[in-house]
């Protein structure tokens, strides 16, 4: 009998620790740094993308 109270002793205060972990939390920021990061580059592309083809149709007019 106190093997088992042992055991559920154990099991209670591993479930308080895995219930006050924050990996999930960080996961998420994390995902949310990466969807800003991800708009960011294609606002960007978005942008530059008719100053390159302007630049690269000038060197190919160049090029006989």
């Amino acid at each position: 009998m106190p093997t088992l109270y042992a055991f559920t002793q154990a099991l209670a205060v591993n479930l308080a620790r895995v219930r006050h972990r924050e990996d999930g939390q960080t996961m998420a920021e994390y995902g949310v740094v990466l969807a800003v990061i991800t708009l960011a580059v294609i606002a960007a592309i978005t942008l530059l993308a008719g100053n390159v083809t302007n630049a690269i149709n000038s060197v190919a007019n160049i090029l006989p």
